[in-house]
């Protein structure tokens, strides 16, 4: 048995020897015989640079690139590389103020020592073309490209958003994709299309050298990962009609929302005052967006989407729809108008006055005492036990038509507006203590009453369609392997009788034919629309119009809000119409040049 044991010892032996001459051969292979490893010995420093995926381009409708990509450089640090170096040369070099510098450094090495920090963002190519000779001076510090976005059209920057550097919440939410440095979408399209724009990231192995500069790819690239560029986008938008939007509304403060009634897209989304995009790309970014953000008429504010205004008149043919879907009156429900409407001591005003033989004319007219007599008797009807029963079934049905609500558009941030409902006014005048001539103004669109433009014009596409519409959207479909058409979503409001659809768009087609928008009639195309004039208590009233066009055939549903600019008929009905006869038309007949020109030449900024 002692032999048996002997053998078995030796042979463990054995085996341990020949495992320890197998890493000794091994190791000397690779420190001495090995060409990698004496590289790797002259250039010491083995460097991961993430490779940044290109974002997604975007088109128009029409095909037409409005958003670009174009190359711009990062310089990064590692702070555990940095030695002794003229910070007086270095900042004269890059472009960078000293304080500035140790500021990044000490956020840098707060950061990791050992792990990349951005630096300086924003570098052009020419630029990083003069420091790149440099750098080589200057252990620690590298640059890495990366795509920025450009605006073929200069236009649409509330629409398409910016990009931003991230910050510590992005890279908690991001699921471990982002990291100090990375950009991200922060508003618009750039925002709400983030995970489909940004593509994925890549990464590559170089080898650098003492001097700072690379020397080539880690063993052949074996390690590096491709970077997949993000997907394309098409939009919904015509960047030419926004474009002209955009010039319409310079010097006016207000918004213009054109959409597609059949679809739900989003033709034109202006707010005014704009800027332009490329503002908020390169190394100026951070100085254009303060001087933007402390501008005192507030370029950065989305009004399309988040400002909120009493519609006026504008609110009229709703006003109308719901009395009627209620049935608290007929299409041809009369009234006779004494050119105000008076409860004891309440008087509202009408420039109207005489006999009014259906809701049509009352549309036409704009009669004032016409609807604050149809909203008593919707609020009042007999079938509800109070005011207040009546007062939440009419917010109920504004509700439908996406008024007070959110209509569910792929932008970030949309307002709700402001429908008043029984549980405000209780908590404003106390329960059962107020009634319908207390809200009067609700009727003709006033009082605590608030719209935003896309809640306007939606509601003006709703209208066109006869009771239905599909929630706006201003992304058409994503490009890729197979190009994904997104989903539509109906939005189906009520079922209305023909002859009260019948009878709210005659109204609005007078109101172009006979009433306040007949100076506007768009050459060869019916149209329909209704003008507003909205109460400010800040100043002079808003001009608002809604409106559609063919009348038969509805091709593009529009609202338009001027700010301080007072009547409807005076600015905002101008401007629809120009941006309809251009949508429909392609170009303004010579006859309305003038009223082109004289919107183009406006300045109603206060």
């Amino acid at each position: 048995m002692t032999d048996v044991y002997q053998n078995r010892r030796w042979v463990i032996q054995y085996v341990v020897i020949a495992v320890i001459i197998v890493y000794v051969l091994r190791l000397f292979q690779i420190q001495v015989l090995s060409k990698n490893y004496q590289q790797l010995a002259r250039n010491n420093v083995l460097r991961e640079v993430t490779v940044f995926a290109p974002r997604g381009l975007i088109f128009d409708r029409k095909g037409r690139l409005i958003v670009d990509n174009q190359n711009e450089y990062d310089l990064w640090v590692v702070p555990s590389q940095v030695t002794a170096f003229d910070t007086a040369a270095f900042c004269a070099l890059v472009g960078i103020s000293d304080s500035l510098l140790r500021q990044n450094l000490l956020k840098a090495a707060a950061y990791s020592r050992y792990k990349p920090s951005l630096l300086l963002k924003g570098l052009s190519v020419e630029k990083y073309a003069a420091v790149q000779e440099e750098l080589y001076l200057y252990p620690g510090f590298f640059g890495q490209v990366r795509t920025i976005r450009s605006y073929p059209y200069k236009a649409a920057a509330h629409l398409l958003g910016y990009i931003g550097e991230v910050n510590q919440r992005h890279i908690e939410q991001g699921g471990g994709y982002y990291r100090m440095g990375d950009y991200i979408g922060i508003s618009g399209i750039e925002h709400s299309y983030e995970n489909v724009l940004r593509g994925r990231k890549g990464s590559r192995f170089v080898l650098v050298d003492v001097h700072n500069r690379e020397q080539g790819s880690f063993a052949e690239g074996r390690y590096d990962t491709a970077a997949i560029p993000g997907a394309n986008l098409i939009s919904t938008i015509d960047i030419e009609l926004q474009q002209y939007g955009e010039l319409l509304m310079q010097n006016k403060i207000g918004s213009i929302v054109a959409l597609e009634p059949s679809t739900g897209e989003v033709l034109a989304l202006v707010s005014s005052p704009n800027y332009d995009p490329a503002l908020l790309t390169g190394m100026e970014r951070t100085r254009n967006f303060q001087r933007l953000a402390t501008d005192s008429l507030r370029p950065l504010f989305v009004r399309p989407l988040k400002a909120a205004y009493p519609p006026g008149s504008t609110f009229k043919p709703a006003m109308a729809l719901t009395a009627l879907k209620i049935g608290s009156i007929t299409s041809t429900t009369e009234y006779t108008c004494p050119g105000a409407y008076v409860v004891g001591t309440l008087s509202v005003t009408c420039h109207h006055s005489g006999y009014v033989p259906d809701v049509a004319t009352a549309i036409q007219h704009s009669c004032n005492s016409y609807f604050c007599h149809i909203f008593r008797k919707t609020v009042d009807d007999r079938r509800f036990a109070h005011v207040a029963q009546g007062l939440d079934q009419w917010k109920a049905i504004l509700a439908t038509l996406g008024i007070g609500e959110r209509t569910g558009i792929d932008l970030p941030n949309e307002g709700y507006g402001f429908v008043p409902g029984s549980d405000y006014y209780n908590k404003l005048y106390g329960k059962n203590r107020w009634n319908s001539v207390t809200v009067i103004s609700l009727g003709i669109g006033q009082g605590e009453l608030g719209m935003t433009p896309l809640q306007l014009a939606n509601m003006t596409a709703a209208l066109a369609n006869g009771g239905w519409w599909y929630t706006p959207h201003v992304v058409r479909s994503v490009q890729g392997s197979q190009e994904r058409r997104l989903p539509t979503v109906v939005r189906h409001v009520m079922d209305l009788d023909t002859a009260h659809v019948n009878a709210l768009r005659r109204g609005m087609f007078q109101v172009m034919e006979a009433g306040t928008g007949r100076w506007v009639r768009i050459p060869g195309v019916s149209s329909a629309g209704k003008t507003g004039t909205a109460e400010n208590p800040h100043g002079r009233d808003h001009s608002l119009f809604i409106g559609f066009a063919p009348v038969d055939s509805p091709r593009i549903a529009i609202a338009v809000v001027v700010e301080n600019a007072g009547w409807g008929a005076s600015f905002a009905a101008p401007i629809a119409s120009l941006m309809m006869e251009k949508y429909l038309n392609d170009t303004i007949a010579f006859q309305r040049r003038y009223l082109e020109q004289r919107m183009l030449e406006a300045d109603l900024i206060p």
